[in-house]
């Protein structure tokens, strides 16, 4: 079992002057309605969960739903009305200044909407400065920041001022910053928001390779269900300050928890989602065909090799053990069966 890197217990962020008297009264029944009545509002509604070393939880929700305000108890830039949260095992809520500091400077790298760039350096700078705070020589912080220039695809403008910039260059600017300090732990709010579409899928795609590499433990915010299912080890739907489901992509998109979750899942391409593991049947022994397909392997990837099958392809895992079977006519009922077309 992996070991908790966050963990959150019964939190809530209301905002309002009575926030948390009204809170003691509720005894821990919040409901928003009747909070708005009396002048407060609920951004944070009794979430309590996990997240494990190196794991990515995305936090997904139209606007409004508490995902931000979630993130920023969490890294403790507002404070929570109520509940606890740990980091590594120590009460967040009971530190103070100086070791919250150092906690952040440490251990959390954060990316938000809106980046705070330094107007007076350049974008090279901006991304060494983080690690000339911490110590690094001017020449590694350089050459690390160098990297990142790179790797966000800014060469020919490490010398430019941020105002000289696009929107998206400068949250790309924000990105390269956060990662040249290789925290342990990531938080990240809608960091791709403002880049056009291919860059995006550039980031993330590169995104997904740092991670493997580095294992970060991660909390990415997001309102796009697309990449919250591209990026995400598990998944927590928010709504109302509440989390709907928190749960693993497949199990989110076959198994949705209630009717808003559904919703979200509806148009998704199945085929683009699941892997063969999240729908096959047990190993079976009559009626085998030739083929052998690996239990990771995105169904759209061999979807037209089973569909060719008369017969039922046997699962395999990474060291050629047979794990399950899969039919063609699963893989029609998986692309097809969830759809409310009608078709």
């Amino acid at each position: 079992m992996s070991e908790t890197v966050i963990k959150c217990e019964s939190v809530y962020k209301i905002f309002g002057e009575n926030a948390k008297k009204m809170l003691e009264e509720a005894n821990g029944n919040v409901d928003a309605k009747t909070f708005q009545e009396k002048g407060c509002i609920v951004g944070v509604n009794n979430a309590s969960f996990e997240v494990a070393k190196g794991e990515m939880l995305v936090v997904m929700g139209l606007s409004g739903s508490g995902k931000s305000t979630l993130l920023r108890c969490i890294s403790r830039l507002t404070d929570a009305t109520g509940g606890k949260i740990f980091i590594e095992g120590q009460d967040l809520l009971e530190l103070n200044n100086k070791e919250l500091i150092d906690l952040r400077r440490n251990k959390m790298g954060m990316v938000f909407q809106s980046f705070a760039l330094l107007p007076h350096k350049t974008v090279v700078e901006n991304i060494a400065f983080p690690l000339q705070v911490k110590g690094t020589s001017t020449e590694d912080s350089i050459s690390r920041a160098m990297e990142m220039v790179k790797l966000v695809g800014l060469d020919g403008r490490e010398n430019y001022f941020p105002r000289e910039l696009s929107g998206g260059q400068q949250q790309r600017v924000g990105i390269a910053r956060s990662l040249a300090v290789e925290p342990d732990i990531w938080f990240l709010d809608e960091p791709f928001s403002a880049l056009d579409p291919l860059i995006r899928k550039e980031m993330q795609d590169e995104f997904l390779r740092l991670q493997e590499k580095l294992q970060k433990t991660i909390m990415f915010i997001t309102h796009d269900f697309d990449e919250a299912l591209k990026l995400a080890d598990r998944i927590a739907i928010m709504k109302d300050g509440i989390i709907e489901q928190l749960d693993t992509p497949a199990n989110i998109v076959l198994n949705p928890a209630t009717e808003y979750v559904r919703k979200f899942t509806e148009e998704v391409p199945r085929e683009k989602v699941l892997v063969i593991e999240d729908v096959m049947d047990a190993p079976s022994k009559d009626n085998l065909g030739d083929l052998k397909v690996s239990k990771d392997e995105i169904i759209e990837n061999v979807a037209e090799k089973i569909l060719t099958q008369e017969k039922i392809v046997e699962v395999i895992d990474s060291n050629n053990n047979v794990v399950g079977s899969i039919k063609p006519s699963k893989i029609i009922d998986t692309v097809f069966g969830g759809r409310n077309n009608g078709s």
